[in-house]
């Protein structure tokens, strides 16, 4: 069976701290597969915060998800303390990717490698709308390793 692959981060835009919460744990005793999309809405939420933003008005747009892919990479348990980094690569028109990977920190083991495909919305009119100029400016040169 094929297996999925995700690009690795190159020049993170965004980092932060998540613990593992008992919600987040499934039957098996560790990180449930949909607690993981949970995370990386709560790491997207607090990237947009840090830009002022929120999913509603980036720059003038909103966004919506048109896509996700998840990698397990290893366990994550109740108590863990995961170390997140966000990426964005892949811009379109209308959109871009948002790339999400989580290390714990107790012993830098990788546990989640995670994709949205993000694309800009138009909630008024209901439909898709262009990549808001400061949003593709800022972090389109990011994504090229070039400082803003």
């Amino acid at each position: 069976m094929a297996r999925l692959t995700l690009p690795e981060i190159d020049h993170p835009v965004f980092d932060c701290q998540l613990d593992i919460r008992i919600s987040d744990i499934n039957y098996g005793g560790h990180l449930g597969n949909d607690a993981a999309l949970r995370l990386a809405h709560e790491v997207r939420l607090r990237f947009l915060q840090s830009l002022d933003c929120t999913e509603m008005d980036v720059y003038g747009a909103g966004i919506i998800i048109s896509d996700a892919a998840v990698i397990y990479r290893n366990e994550a348990f109740h108590g863990d303390t995961l170390a997140f980094s966000l990426g964005i690569t892949d811009f379109s028109r209308c959109g871009c990717d948002f790339i999400y990977q989580a290390r714990r920190l107790s012993d830098n083991a990788a546990i989640l490698h995670i994709k949205t495909g993000i694309v800009f919305f138009d909630y008024q009119q209901r439909k898709a709308t262009p990549v808001p100029t400061a949003f593709a400016a800022q972090f389109r040169q990011q994504q090229e390793g070039v400082a803003t």
